[in-house]
């Protein structure tokens, strides 16, 4: 499958990557991941112009990360590296059904500090000028109250200055040290959002017993531009303040992981929007993605398992 020549837009994306360890029939794997580089990396895949904005140690596993991303087409400049650090370390316990769950050793992960001081006044810096910016909940989740000021303040400046700008909340409880919390600076994201990726079971674990289509009615409320809420085997609803689609999923598969998802959905939509796609060309085009991708083992799969997707490099 030859892809069709893309129109390259500068995406910076923004959190953190951590060492991942996942179960499998005979023992553990080691890999890396997170939600922003997830999305970061199926974006390069499609031919994205993709910055990740992180933290890392000084530490071989940050070593291979960078080489990995730099692989991957991923631009690094802007990842800056804590002496005497060591990247975050998540595990994924995955059920029979494909369903996981997370543990997380992450309290001294170098990126908790990416916007204090001298250092973080130059990744402040950095981030502006690109024509679009990609968050998530968890993004938020790793920073005190005034990094993530810091960081909403640059969105809402970058925005008004016509940049797109993405946010997918992905809501997990052990990040926030109160739901309040998270309510609060989500709805301040949402607000400042371009597009909004939420999730109707996350939304559902912040709003109990809330309809789909009363979720993505509060975010249009709350200033976000464009709502793609995901329903799983549903598909996802989409609105804006003129219209409301649903997008199925073409065909219903069984999945082996659901890790990565709703990132491997977001990072579909988002370049197929950016490619100038109608919103619902960019929802199937994100359900193929991630149908592939939760046929696999862990966050990140093989080139080969998604070839017909990937764009080529252009020189």
């Amino acid at each position: 499958m030859t892809p069709e020549r893309a129109q390259k837009f500068r995406v910076a994306a923004i959190g953190e990557c951590m060492v991942e360890i996942s179960n499998k029939a005979g023992g553990a794997s080691v890999a890396f991941g997170g939600d922003t580089l997830n999305t970061a990396l199926y974006m390069a895949r499609l031919g994205g112009d993709v910055f990740y904005f992180t933290v890392l140690g000084d530490d071989p596993y940050s070593d291979e990360m960078i080489a990995a991303w730099q692989a991957e087409g991923i631009h690094t400049e802007h990842v800056r590296r804590k002496p005497g650090s060591v990247p975050g370390l998540y595990a994924i316990h995955t059920t029979a059904d494909g369903e996981r769950s997370f543990h997380y050793w992450r309290d001294s992960s170098p990126v908790r500090g990416m916007f204090r001081g001298a250092d973080g006044k130059v990744t402040a810096e950095n981030l502006k000028g690109f024509d679009a910016y990609y968050f998530s909940g968890i993004t938020l989740s790793v920073f005190d109250d005034p990094q993530r000021d810091k960081l909403l303040d640059i969105m809402k400046h970058e925005r008004e200055k016509g940049a797109t700008v993405v946010f997918d909340p992905n809501y997990r409880t052990a990040g926030w040290p109160d739901i309040d919390a998270a309510r609060r600076y989500f709805d301040r994201a949402h607000a400042l959002a371009t597009i909004s990726l939420p999730t109707l079971d996350d939304e559902r674990k912040l709003y109990p017993g809330i309809a789909a289509a009363e979720a993505a009615a509060r975010l249009i409320e709350l200033g976000a531009g464009e709502v793609v809420l995901k329903t799983g085997n549903n598909g996802c609803l989409i609105k804006t303040p003129a219209q409301e689609l649903i997008v199925p999923v073409p065909v219903a598969v069984s999945p082996v992981d659901t890790t990565a998802a709703g990132d491997s959905f977001n990072a579909a939509y988002l370049h197929a929007r950016l490619q100038g796609k109608d919103m619902e060309s960019a929802a199937r085009a994100a359900h193929r993605l991630a149908s592939i991708v939760i046929q696999h083992t862990g966050a990140i799969i093989s080139r080969s398992a998604m070839s017909e997707l990937c764009a080529r490099k252009e020189a």
